[in-house]
């Protein structure tokens, strides 16, 4: 069945945070969403070799969007398999996007994407990384992780994914 990675920097914050949410919000989808997204993991473009867990403030984002992140999640680095194993991969921002056009296959690159290219109104735009930044900036990227994954799930019951995920009407919604 179809997969999805979602893809940042260090798998710290932006990206694991778009797994949380997607995941999360994917019973919203619609019938057949949980067969048609059989897989949904993060990872980063250059993460540590370690896997470490969700920033600290990244965690207290999710919270205070009402999600729980799990306490057991480790961060990894996009590895060669995963052009492979994964249909669609969601780039955080256009350096992350580049950066896995240069790791993957010429013939795989259809399935590399900005992730806000499905967020209405917001296509071509990155999502910015908070790590540098100030606590809000954690808040900020929660607010348009949230549109992508409306505009996702938007994307996938009308059938306009890039890849082959089964939408509704494929599946016997």
């Amino acid at each position: 069945m179809p997969a999805v990675l979602l893809v940042c920097t260090a798998n710290l914050c932006r990206s694991p945070l778009a797994e949380l949410l997607m995941k999360t919000r994917l019973p919203g989808f619609g019938p057949g969403a949980a067969q048609a997204f059989s897989v949904i993991e993060s990872a980063g473009v250059r993460a540590a070799p370690r896997p470490g867990p969700m920033d600290a403030r990244a965690a207290a984002a999710a919270q205070r969007a009402g999600l729980s992140p799990n306490k057991k999640w480790r961060s990894r680095r996009v590895v060669a398999a995963d052009f492979e194993r994964f249909d669609l991969i969601l780039a955080m921002d256009s350096e992350n996007l580049h950066e896995l056009k240069l790791l993957c296959p010429a013939a795989l690159h259809p399935r590399l994407h900005l992730l806000l290219d499905f967020a209405p109104g917001l296509q071509g735009q990155e999502v910015p990384d908070p790590y540098f930044g100030p606590a809000h900036g954690f808040d900020h990227v929660m607010g348009l992780l949230s549109q992508a994954v409306q505009g996702l799930a938007q994307a996938w019951r009308e059938g306009r994914l890039p890849v082959a995920v089964p939408s509704p009407s494929r599946i016997g919604a």
